[in-house]
């Protein structure tokens, strides 16, 4: 079956979209909400979310584009369509490491609002004034106030962030001074809107400039960028057949398929889910189940400052990373707790509220970003340039092949830096070991279905495959015979009494004088 329709995959410009065939889900029933509720705004979602489409749209709202907007929620609320000057900031690009860079944009987009509405050009060198400027001089010659539309604020921030911290404070200096001028021109703006990736608190827009309203977390536009279960069943039914047919699904599979990869977003403790509409639209395009949000930008930087603080891997999925709304709502680079980062970045989401304590609890949203960010865990937590063959393991575990496993194993504990007696290279050592087991099960959780809890306790793990259960336990220093006796004595093999298949129950030791699998004793087979 061909694909019928298009779908906007890199397309941000809301004009293309509607003249040139592209599928559009309509937000524009919240847009004119917003529109009309307030005009200082802020709205942090994860990159590739939508946020510059809402801002193109927005700006093809204030600029009067009727004809833009047939048969959209708004063509029905709307009865004015008044055009409004537009002064759009986009700093999604620019050489924002370099000491002009910013200066430089700011100024390119002061130069095209003046010469769209024939403004006179003012002093390049004071750009808080030729801001301010601009402003009074469009409401003066056009009669209407101006839509000021930021997209991206925060880029020229995070191209910086842990790697030129100088050029860093720079440009938050430099927004200090210029996005100030907002807070004394009321009487020359319509409607403003900031967008970013993450919300740094002391940079101007959110100190100097404190009257901006933060909708990130607001229950009414938690769904203002992103696609809900509703738009996806309406807008993208016949992506939905085409792709179970392409992958030999039923729709109810398929459908099943897509929300366990790219579902699961919260920005509030009473959201719906939301989808990434990212990975959406490629997976439809392509009919193919991919890892695409994860795909467009490596997070390096937060990688490699998770390793630095010693961040226990296990939190992200183990229901115990607790926070509030303040502390993930404001981010600042000098700040030890890297969570909000990762809540604004969008590799982690909201998974539950306590009423009691006021507390959200946090984990990643869909299995795209989990085994996508895992993944780029490993090669530092195990101490290894290259990403652990993963699908090794799972071919071992679905071919029984537990010699295979324990060798795997003994690699990857090879790996392990030398530590010396100390007690702190003991936790670390200790630690690493941990790591390399969960690590290793979370990834297979890819191909096989794997648990870490039972009725009577915590076994290390268990993975079933077709053929197989393997109840796995690791222990460090000790014996073998040790592991197999608590695999008994808890009863972890119990449920699986009846079950056809083959279990397979394997105790393993890791010795910390030889930092490596000393004993490893296989049972069942």
């Amino acid at each position: 079956m061909a694909n019928m329709r298009k779908m906007p995959i890199g397309i941000q410009d809301f004009e293309t979209i509607r003249t040139e065939g592209y599928v559009y889900v309509d937000k524009t029933a919240l847009i004119y909400e917003l529109v009309q509720n307030g005009k200082p705004y802020f709205l942090s979602r994860p990159r590739r979310f939508g946020k510059s489409l809402l801002v193109s749209t927005l700006e093809a709202y204030f600029k009067g584009r009727k004809e833009l907007f047939e048969g959209l929620a708004i063509s029905g609320l709307e009865k004015e369509w008044a055009e409004y000057p537009v002064l759009k900031f986009s700093l999604a690009g620019g050489e924002f490491t370099k000491p002009e860079g910013l200066a430089n944009a700011l100024n390119g987009c002061l130069n095209d609002f003046e010469s769209s509405y024939g403004l006179p050009h003012v002093n390049e060198r004071d750009l808080p004034g030729r801001f301010k400027d601009a402003l009074k001089n469009a409401m003066k010659k056009l009669g209407r106030r101006v839509a000021v539309l930021v997209d991206e604020y925060d880029n020229p921030l995070l191209k910086n962030m842990g790697e030129n911290p100088e050029q860093e404070k720079a440009n938050r200096d430099l927004f200090k001074g210029f996005f100030a001028v907002l807070k004394d021109c009321d009487a020359y703006t319509r409607f403003v809107l900031f967008t970013g990736v993450t919300k740094f608190s002391k940079v101007s827009i959110f100190s100097d400039l404190n009257q901006l309203q933060d909708i990130s977390m607001s229950a009414k536009y938690s769904q203002l960028c992103g696609i809900t279960q509703d738009e996806l069943e309406k807008d993208f039914s016949p992506e939905i057949d085409e792709m179970a047919q392409e992958n030999g699904m039923t729709r109810e599979a398929c459908l099943a398929r897509l929300k366990k990869l790219y579902d699961g977003y919260h920005f509030t403790k009473g959201s719906p889910d939301i989808y990434n509409p990212f990975s959406l639209i490629n997976a439809f395009s392509r009919k193919d189940f991919g890892k695409y949000w994860f795909g467009t930008g490596t997070p390096t930087f937060l990688v490699k400052r998770l390793k630095e603080m010693n961040f226990n891997p296990r939190s992200f999925s183990d229901g115990s990373l607790y926070s509030s709304e303040d502390e993930i709502s404001d981010y600042r680079p000098d700040n030890p707790d890297i969570v909000p980062l990762l809540y604004q970045s969008g590799y982690l989401t909201i998974k539950g509220y306590d009423s009691k304590f006021d507390s959200l609890t946090l984990g990643y949203p869909n299995d795209e970003v989990k085994y996508g960010f895992t993944a780029s865990l490993t090669p530092v937590y195990l101490n290894s340039p290259k990403p652990l063959d993963v699908r090794s393991f799972g071919m071992d575990i679905d071919s029984g092949n537990t010699d295979g496993l324990r060798d795997r194993f003994t690699a990857l504990f090879a790996r392990l830096p030398y530590a010396t007696s100390t007690a702190a290279d003991d936790a670390m050592l200790e630690r690493d070991f941990q790591n390399v087991v969960f690590l290793t099960f979370l990834l297979l959780g890819q191909f096989v279905q794997v648990e870490q809890r039972s009725a009577k306790g915590r076994a290390d793990c268990i993975v079933e495959t077709d053929s197989y259960v393997y109840i796995f336990e690791f222990k460090r220093d000790g014996s073998a015979d040790e592991a197999l006796a608590q695999i008994e004595a808890q009863g972890y093999a119990a449920p699986y009494a009846a079950d056809s298949r083959t279990l397979v129950k394997v105790g393993a030791v890791f010795s910390s004088e030889q930092k490596n699998i000393s004993e490893w004793k296989v049972l069942g087979k």
